[in-house]
């Protein structure tokens, strides 16, 4: 009846893989409960199986009792939760993304040169609030172009734009060129803030949309990078394109003339929910799956050093 696409790469990214196994290490060595300060990447299906294993999530770490095991999610943390939680006696693991923190450091880096930092990314997502608390003096949040007002000339003449990791390229290089036009000045950062593995996806998207009439983009709904695939998707000319979690999520009026999908993942979605959306897919008459590889991934962050496991 229909074929899918199915775009690779498909599963956790490295800076998920490492945050989630973080969280397993430290349950399977010291047992629950292990307490993680906001959702420990942004998917409904982990965080209801960590749940289910003894992982507590909280909103904030006062909620964590004195002493306890905590752990601050991929999205980072300012250093004001840091002292929070030192101040607590909390025995903290950090499981923020390699590429977050690097967009820290790349802040405290140019504030303190004296620069002006234009941040592009969404006010309230976790990450932004992180590498805004670095050096909050120094940061202007850019939510698009149309925030571009919201920088003032007179503030500096030095000014340099870092973005949210996980924003669709296409939407950061449009604030950065009107950024650019208002401020000739602008410098810009030292290398990619966008995450590789978001990159692969939307290049995967972009690869499987003009020849789908739908794509479903694997992934929940407080996940960036998964919202960004569908907006990627439609703009590459996928007449339709909707986020779901599972297979659980497909409504069969969504298949109405449609002959190919595309199925594609955001880098915190499980593989076992892509697979039960073929599944799902496959019941519905569309078993011709065809994968289209957009890259492969070979990057690996390596677990605090308490808990690697022994070298062989």
């Amino acid at each position: 009846m229909g074929r899918v696409l199915l775009a690779a790469p498909r599963g956790f990214c490295a800076g998920v893989d490492r945050a989630v196994e973080i969280v397993e290490a430290l349950l399977e060595r010291l047992g629950p409960p292990v307490y993680v300060r906001r959702q420990i990447v942004h998917n409904v299906h982990v965080v209801a199986d960590l749940t289910r294993r003894g992982a507590v999530f909280v909103d904030e770490v006062d909620e964590v009792p004195r002493g306890a095991v905590a752990v601050f999610s991929a999205h980072g943390v300012s250093p004001e939760v840091r002292v929070q939680a030192e101040e607590l006696g909390l025995d903290v693991y950090d499981a923020t993304c390699p590429l977050v923190a690097k967009v820290h450091a790349e802040a405290l880096r140019y504030a303190r040169d004296g620069y002006t930092i234009a941040l592009i990314g969404h006010e309230e997502h976790e990450e932004v609030v992180g590498t805004r608390g670095e050096v909050p003096d120094a940061i202007r949040i850019v939510d698009g172009p149309w925030a571009v007002e919201g920088v003032k000339a007179q503030e500096s003449d030095k000014l340099v734009w870092l973005s949210q990791t996980t924003l669709a390229v296409e939407e950061v290089q449009r604030t950065a060129a009107a950024l650019r036009e208002r401020f000739p000045q602008l410098v810009d950062p030292p290398g990619e803030d966008i995450c590789y593995a978001s990159q692969n996806r939307q290049n995967a998207v972009k690869a499987i949309a003009p020849r789908c009439e739908l794509v479903l983009v694997v992934g929940s709904a407080n996940s960036s990078n998964s919202v960004r695939l569908v907006e990627v998707a439609r703009a590459a000319g996928a007449p339709a394109a909707h986020l779901l979690d599972d297979g659980g999520g497909l409504r069969e009026e969504w298949l109405a003339g449609v002959r190919t999908v595309g199925v594609t993942a955001g880098a915190s979605a499980p593989e076992f929910a892509v697979d039960d959306v073929l599944a799902v897919l496959a019941g519905f008459g569309f078993d011709d799956v065809e994968e289209v590889n957009a890259a492969d991934e070979t990057v690996v962050f390596e677990l605090p050093a308490g808990l690697r496991p022994p070298r062989a």
